[in-house]
């Protein structure tokens, strides 16, 4: 059994140049709680274990600060420095003890393109919540933009120990559990966050959601539908700032007995986007959306 020394996406810092109407979005309408505020961030969790599972930070525009996630051990910071490094990242610190609120110990790098991982050990959680249709249970996946599809899943295979579990023409999805995936790769002109997606508990959850979403003024951006890769149920949005964000559930449970599937096995009829065939090919304003947000340090 494939051992991973990334057990689990555990978070995303997100910029926002409205923080305020950010915050009562996620609050009031998406389905999060407010944790604590803290030297300027908001951290907001699911009903999961998770500390949080977004924080959002103040800047003058949309933009993804950095990924989050939980490794195995404090042991695989050492191997994740080298390898990062070696695969071509920049360490911008070392395993020190976390100032936030979610405490444990952490380390950042900055991957090939510009985004910033981090890595926590130790930190703090909260006893799950009852499942609700209302709100998310954890983060999903985080999909990025890369001019570089095959070199950045090379980077999380490489120096992160995840596994390539499909690749499609335009995307790459790689995991670091059971779940199909934990970061799509997408194709893109340029490097960034493509879209945040959040697990809900069931099928009737994202479609709840999506309902509360629509009477909250946030039409449907695409979906409903069943996506390819990961066959998981999706409904996608456009947050308050113009961040793309999803309601997922039922992602595929995959071991290494799976067989990864390549662009010519994910081969769509005319005219269909997803498994069931009723979402709407994905609009113009939706595209430019899901590359309109890049890394705050572009």
């Amino acid at each position: 059994m494939t051992h991973f020394p990334v057990t689990a996406l555990r978070s995303v810092e997100l910029e926002t140049p409205e923080i305020g109407r950010s915050e009562q979005f996620y609050t009031s309408v998406w389905g999060l709680d407010l944790v604590t505020r803290h030297e300027g961030v908001t951290y907001l969790r699911a009903s999961g274990t998770d500390h949080h599972v977004v924080a959002l930070r103040q800047g003058d525009r949309p933009a993804l600060r950095a990924v989050t996630f939980r490794l195995d051990s404090d042991a695989e910071f050492d191997s994740i420095v080298a390898a990062s490094q070696q695969q071509g990242a920049t360490l911008l610190h070392g395993p020190v003890q976390n100032p936030a609120p979610d405490g444990g110990t952490v380390m950042a790098i900055r991957a090939p393109g510009g985004g910033v991982l981090r890595f926590v050990y130790g930190d703090l959680q909260h006893a799950a919540s009852l499942p609700s249709s209302n709100r998310p249970t954890r983060l999903a996946h985080v999909n990025q933009n890369a001019a570089d599809v095959d070199g950045l899943a090379s980077f999380y295979q490489r120096a992160l120990g995840f596994r390539l579990t499909d690749r499609t023409k335009a995307m790459a999805f790689v995991r670091c559990n059971d779940d199909h995936h934990a970061i799509v790769i997408a194709d893109a002109a340029v490097n960034g966050l493509n879209h945040v997606a959040f697990m809900m508990p069931d099928l009737e959850a994202v479609m709840r959601g999506s309902g509360r979403m629509i009477d909250a003024g946030f039409p449907i951006a695409w979906g409903v539908g069943r996506h390819g890769p990961g066959d998981n149920v999706f409904a996608y949005f456009i947050d308050p700032v113009g961040i793309v964000i999803e309601y997922t559930a039922e992602v595929l449970q995959v071991d290494d007995n799976y067989v990864v599937r390549g662009p010519s096995e994910w081969v769509w009829p005319p005219g269909r986007t997803d498994h069931w065939g009723i979402a709407p090919p994905k609009a113009d304003h939706v595209k430019a959306a899901q590359t309109a947000v890049p890394y705050a340090d572009a």
